[in-house]
């Protein structure tokens, strides 16, 4: 049984105060809060078997080894990826766009295209015009809607002979649109281009099953998972991660290395190149198993209606206006008050204990689309409760009071 009192209890930065208040964490989108049974994997990794992998003959390296390598098998099973060695451990899903982009440099020419949407993170946008200035692809963009949805009909005239790779959220970290992967998947095949899916707000929430999507690239953060910050993976069908070349040199991505030629390992390690996070990959496995625990089919359930309970208590306040209103989307609500800056209103909730984020959340392009500066974005996990949405809505009312 989903018991969202019990929990709580399993986090333990959820019972500490802010400014004399009780903490009520709504900040969800940028990083997730982590429980106990993932703070004691930290522990235990630093406190028995801290070593280096792979390289050992030592029992604690090969401990480290056997953690690290059972966490890769259960990101796998997770996101049901066909092998482990489509698992690749990054820093997140920055690192993992940014190494997806670096290989296609060896592979595009100019006048290629490539597309992304107007829904984008900034982590999704840069790397991508990074790729065009090397190498003289050009950039094309799914336009989006007041909604706050791509339209579908725009992406169909985007794509012809010409372009190569595709690139969307699964869901939108400003608004929380759920993208219509699967359509614009099944698109970008039928001409010939490969896709990647940015995961990093969508795994928190749902389950990707990478082979049922037949997607090209997935990526995702720990630290949006209950995870630790600074971990995250990258999947790759196995035929494209063979053909992209290495993202960095060094220790652990080599076969062989003389001062005339070097080969490369094999997959994963052809892409991890130097000593990873061996912690943060242990404990991205624990923090796997715990959300699985849990379910997501409940977890699902249950954000859902806290948003549809934080939506219905928000359109109460006169002059309140939500951004991303699909009728396809997560438990994430971007909205302002009428002539009131949102970093003001930011401001006095944090007074009252409540933390949310304002600005445009790493997604400009969004907020120049609405013409706006910024928002204030309230995004819920399985762990928050009504009685805090109360709280922000008392707080938000609070903040109008006070700046108008």
């Amino acid at each position: 049984m989903f018991n969202v009192e019990d929990i709580r209890k399993d986090f333990p930065i959820l019972s500490r105060q802010v400014n004399g208040k009780p903490l009520v964490y709504l900040d969800n989108a940028a990083t997730s809060q982590t429980p106990q049974q993932v703070i004691d994997t930290i522990v235990d990794y630093y406190s028995n078997y801290n070593a280096n992998i792979h390289r050992g003959v030592h029992t604690l390296s090969q401990e480290a080894t056997d953690k690290y390598e059972q966490a890769r098998h259960k990101i796998q099973k997770h996101f049901n990826a066909q092998f482990a060695h489509e698992i690749i451990f990054t820093s997140g899903t920055t690192h993992s766009i940014n190494l997806v982009a670096n290989g296609f440099s060896s592979i595009l020419k100019k006048g290629d295209e490539i597309i992304v949407s107007a829904l984008e993170h900034h982590s999704n946008i840069v790397p991508w015009q990074m790729l065009c200035e090397r190498t003289g692809a050009i950039l094309k963009v799914i336009p989006m809607n007041q909604e706050g949805e791509l339209i579908m009909s725009e992406y169909d005239k985007l794509l012809s002979n010409k372009t190569k790779l595709v690139f969307v959220n699964h869901i939108s970290n400003a608004l929380g649109t759920i993208n219509p992967i699967e359509y614009i998947i099944e698109k970008a095949h039928q001409i010939g281009a490969a896709i990647l899916v940015d995961g990093a707000q969508a795994s928190p929430h749902l389950k990707p099953d990478v082979q049922a999507l037949n997607v090209d690239f997935y990526v995702a953060s720990a630290h949006k998972m209950c995870g630790p910050t600074g971990e995250g993976m990258l999947y790759g069908k196995e035929e494209w991660l063979k053909k992209l070349p290495p993202y960095q040199g060094g220790g652990e991505m080599i076969a062989e290395v003389t001062f005339e030629k070097t080969t490369y390992a094999e997959l994963p390690h052809k892409f991890e190149a130097g000593t990873p996070n061996i912690c943060g990959g242990i404990a991205f496995g624990a923090a796997i198993d715990y959300i699985n625990a849990i379910g997501f089919d409940a977890i699902s359930k249950y954000e859902h209606e806290l948003l549809e309970y934080a939506t219905q208590k928000l359109i109460e306040i006169e002059g309140l206006k939500i951004y991303g209103t699909s009728k396809n989307k997560t438990s994430v609500i971007s909205f302002n008050l009428e002539g009131i800056h949102p970093y003001d209103v930011g401001s006095i909730l944090d007074k009252m204990g409540i933390a949310v984020r304002t600005g445009h959340h790493c997604a400009q392009p969004i907020m120049d689309y609405y013409k706006i500066p910024g928002t204030i974005r309230a995004s819920f996990s399985f762990y928050n409760t009504k009685a805090e949405i109360d709280s922000l809505v008392a707080g938000v009312r609070k903040a109008q009071f006070m700046l108008s």
